[in-house]
């Protein structure tokens, strides 16, 4: 979190730091993905700072959920040829938890400069424990990029892509045009994942994209207990055990009736 107080803490340090709820994910992966960070706190002098959100890591179970919901979509590729990319990614909890998938690789894009150590540490430690474990499942190789989504080289691969709501309608309607530039040539092999989908309308209004799925996810009982534990923390959030979740694939604008 870039402010003033804290930029000389070390991202080792702010693992250690207990002034937030411990989610049992990082209680029993031994990783620091907790926490409610509000948006004013991620500022980094980027011109679309102004629509940047908060950040909170996914729940594991909807992030779970939701993937298996995309899976029953019938995507047109085997699930190991996806690449899973997670645009906003902050401490890369979701990464974590997506790379217990059999995707064939998981990138995580992070413009926070501390958000971005802080992930670095957790992929290293996840990597390390399932190394280390030899009853542990094989896990998809995981990379992030300190990088600005907007500027990112989006796979050749089949891309399944993942937003938590990570900024306003503004960025949504740059990245989606970024998509639209990268897979133009390539209908179907892109479909996004997008939990707490405040701006859902924009992809619905925009020709090239079609919804798949929309509804609910409810959390899991361990997850709804973390999830009122941290939102007690503040004021501005409340919690309701489940996330409004969509799903939408790229098909471009010539066959979206198709």
């Amino acid at each position: 979190m870039p402010s003033s107080k804290r930029a000389a803490i070390r991202p080792r340090d702010l693992l250690k730091a207990t002034d937030h709820p411990i989610h049992p994910f990082d209680l029993a992966h031994d990783v620091d993905t907790s926490g409610l960070v509000p948006a004013s706190n991620l500022v980094t002098g980027h011109e679309n700072d102004t629509h940047v959100t908060a950040y909170y890591g996914v729940a594991p179970s909807i992030l779970r959920t939701l993937i298996d919901h995309w899976r029953a979509t019938a995507p047109p590729e085997p699930l190991k040829h996806y690449t899973f990319v997670d645009i906003g990614a902050g401490k890369g909890r979701a990464m974590l938890v997506a790379s217990e998938f059999p995707f064939r690789q998981v990138i995580g894009i992070e413009l926070n400069p501390e958000m971005a150590d802080i992930a670095q540490i957790n992929i290293a430690r996840w990597r390390e424990a399932h190394a280390s474990d030899i009853t542990a499942s094989p896990i998809a190789p995981i990379h992030l990029f300190e990088q600005d989504a907007l500027e990112f080289e989006l796979p050749s691969t089949p891309t399944l892509a993942f937003l938590f709501h990570p900024f306003e309608a503004p960025v949504l309607r740059a990245l989606l045009r970024r998509i639209e530039t990268q897979f133009a040539a390539r209908p179907r092999m892109l479909d996004l994942l997008y939990v707490n989908a405040e701006c859902a309308n924009v992809l619905d209004r925009h020709p090239a994209f079609r919804r798949l799925w929309f509804g609910p996810v409810p959390m899991s009982p361990e997850d709804h207990v973390a999830d009122l534990a941290a939102i007690a923390q503040q004021k501005e959030y409340g919690s309701t055990g489940d996330e409004e979740c969509a799903i939408y694939r790229y098909v471009g604008r010539s066959i979206k009736g198709a």
